[in-house]
């Protein structure tokens, strides 16, 4: 089954704007097949190259422009699949979009870690960059409507929505281990940037049981034995290959606010609950508002970036465990949300957030009105 992705029309409006395109994301996210569905209802010809290859890396890896023109013949639009394993990259596609005109080269990538790096100078002012995530809640509904994807949102909150999860119903506990043991950290192991792989895979497991709550480094480090420069170094490692991501903490006027804290969420929920093993239904667990919570930020998170929407995100809290759960700031004006599964659950919003920020306005986000938050 075809499930259409938003970001298809993203990338084709910048076609051709003499600047490289550059999709990014988890491995197994469907970057390949959104390339694959754009380019076969395209007339130019066509070049795929993947940088898995190793003679494709090295034909890409400290060119010159004539070779990159003898390479590519007269196609138009040329593709560089997992181009974070090229020597060079960011001055190759730099090459393209100063020398050779009327190409359209198009890098893909599944870890931030080099391709990020390597083509920050190069490429300044010359790319246009694109996140691609598993897919999300606004693609389903239009795959297949509100009231079945609503149906779906026990389901999605323990088996999340990678491409391969969600098309193929019976399979999901096999393929998210399989997911989870053979891709979520090759791109760390293969760049040699872990001494300790098992270390990284208790911090791994110990963020699963934390979603939801605020991380001290210092607090996992003692549960993992290592030193807290350690634990934050694996943590960002795990954000650059789209394992989790990190929202800080919102502090201004009040006094007591919490003004360093953070919390950490998987970009997935499937992936969170395979690293600890528990695909329970949602009935029976005690981690519900947790799961609720970690699938609405993440869910959230591909909204504003698929609908190029600016605001800058945070939670809120004070020492006294006053608390809520999520804020966006946009235009100098804030937006409170509570995340309560339940609809019926009564939400009040803390007195000292909601007298110390007058410029606001407070949600509550329950599974009878999602869509509100993460479609409209």
């Amino acid at each position: 089954m075809i499930i259409q992705r938003t970001l298809l029309t993203n990338i084709e409006q910048v076609l051709f704007k003499r600047k490289a395109i550059l999709l990014m994301g988890p491995r197994q996210v469907g970057k390949t097949t959104l390339m694959d569905t754009m380019l076969a209802q395209r007339s130019e010809k066509v070049m795929v190259l993947n940088g898995d290859e190793a003679d494709v890396r090295q034909l890409l890896s400290q060119t010159t422009s004539t070779r990159l023109r003898s390479i590519i013949g007269n196609s138009e639009i040329v593709v560089i699949d997992e181009a974070q394993r090229i020597t060079d990259i960011g001055i190759t596609l730099k090459l393209f979009t100063d020398q050779i005109k009327g190409v359209q080269v198009i890098a893909t990538g599944s870890s931030a870690l080099e391709l990020a790096a390597s083509i920050k100078e190069p490429l300044t002012g010359r790319k246009f960059e694109f996140m691609l995530f598993p897919l999300s809640f606004a693609e389903m509904v239009s795959h297949h409507g509100l009231l079945e994807e609503r149906r779906l949102l026990e389901h999605r909150l323990i088996y999340g929505y990678y491409p391969d999860i969600v098309t193929n119903p019976g399979q999901e506990k096999k393929l998210l281990k399989l997911l989870a043991d053979s891709y979520l950290y090759k791109d760390l192991l293969a760049l040699g940037q872990l001494n300790k792989p098992a270390l990284l895979e208790k911090i791994v497991s110990a963020l699963a049981l934390q979603i939801g709550s605020e991380v001290s480094y210092h607090e996992l480090g003692q549960l993992v034995g290592a030193d807290n420069k350690t634990v934050e170094r694996y943590i960002d490692l795990l954000e650059k290959a789209y394992v989790v991501f990190r929202l800080p903490a919102y502090s201004r006027n009040v006094r007591n606010e919490i003004k360093k804290g953070k919390k950490i969420y998987f970009h997935d929920n499937g992936i969170r609950n395979a690293v600890i093993g528990n695909f329970a239904p949602l009935s029976g667990r005690t981690d519900k508002g947790a799961l609720w919570e970690n699938y609405l930020v993440s869910e959230r998170l591909k909204r504003l970036h698929y609908q190029e929407l600016e605001a800058k995100r945070y939670f809120w809290r004070t020492t006294q465990q006053q608390e809520i759960d999520y804020i966006e700031e946009r235009e100098g004006k804030l937006y409170a949300y509570e995340f309560k599964w339940n609809p019926k659950v009564k939400v009040q919003f803390p007195k000292t957030f909601l007298n110390a920020y007058p410029e606001h306005e407070t949600y509550s986000i329950h599974q009878e009105n999602v869509d509100e938050f993460l479609i409209q």
